[in-house]
């Protein structure tokens, strides 16, 4: 049974356009420009149903999750606590609700620190509160954890890399040793990166053309890409100074840009 995994959003924090209507260089009549902060969708599908993982609940999820119509999930995935990858958390309660128990949710340790206190109540009930807790802490990840998420479609194994987003540890996903996920990312350790060898498809984090200090770019990225000879890369949070098309002409034949609805499915 072959992944499939749906890019619900794929702009940088500020999204494209930003507020106020600021393009930058994207063509605001190419529909794939309009970009919102960044979640993923992971799903495989089985006689018996469909297993699904979110990674991260972004400012724009209930949006994100009307448009791709979930209904369910199997598990929630964090890759750090930033506003862009968080404050959406909230729209989870639809889910949990229609579901009637609360869903799995796994972090690292620095994130659990944030998250849980920004958003004590979808962890636990607080007293005097009438609404129940949606979300249940798993045990935190960790650099080279193996969790095994069940459900319906069969089971998805995910691996787990601690890389940095400048001076915050991030997490990057390999799912079913076929699809890796690092929407936020600006160091890679190198053992790291031999684990990601010969990767079918990697989205990965190219925020522009020019060096960040906190986010990868085109040119890293691509090198990247090359290095751990990724069969299909794709570029995600994509700031306003990257038009999709422009950036689409330029990229080499293995790699491509995101855009918001973009279904990409492994080889395997």
């Amino acid at each position: 049974m072959r992944l499939s995994a749906t890019i619900l959003g794929c702009g940088s924090s500020g999204g494209v356009p930003r507020v106020g209507g600021e393009w930058g260089y994207c063509d605001p009549a190419e529909p794939k420009n309009r970009r919102s902060r960044c979640s993923l969708l992971v799903e495989k599908t089985g006689p018996d149903g469909t297993t699904s993982i979110l990674i991260d609940t972004s400012p724009d999820l209930r949006e994100q999750l009307l448009r791709a119509e979930v209904t369910r999930l199997d598990a929630i995935l964090f890759t750090h606590d930033h506003a862009d990858q968080t404050h959406g958390i909230d729209d989870l309660r639809a889910i949990a609700y229609g579901m009637r128990k609360r869903l799995p949710t796994y972090m690292d340790a620095h994130t659990q620190t944030h998250v849980v206190s920004r958003f004590d109540y979808c962890f636990e009930m607080p007293e005097g509160r009438v609404h129940p807790a949606i979300l249940e802490l798993q045990p935190l990840l960790e650099d080279g954890d193996r969790v095994k998420i069940d459900g319906p479609g069969g089971s998805i194994q995910v691996d787990v890399i601690v890389a940095s987003h400048g001076p915050t540890p991030v997490l990057m996903f390999i799912f079913d040793d076929h699809l890796a996920y690092s929407p936020d990312v600006w160091d890679i350790p190198d053992n790291a990166l031999s684990r990601l060898d010969g990767i079918d498809t990697w989205i990965c984090d190219s925020l522009r053309y020019n060096d960040h200090p906190t986010h990868a770019h085109v040119d890293k990225t691509l090198s990247w890409f090359a290095r751990t000879r990724t069969r299909r890369g794709i570029l995600t949070n994509l700031h306003i100074d990257l038009d999709y098309s422009m950036l689409a002409e330029e990229l080499p034949k293995i790699a491509q840009p995101a855009y918001d609805g973009m279904v990409v499915k492994t080889a395997q």
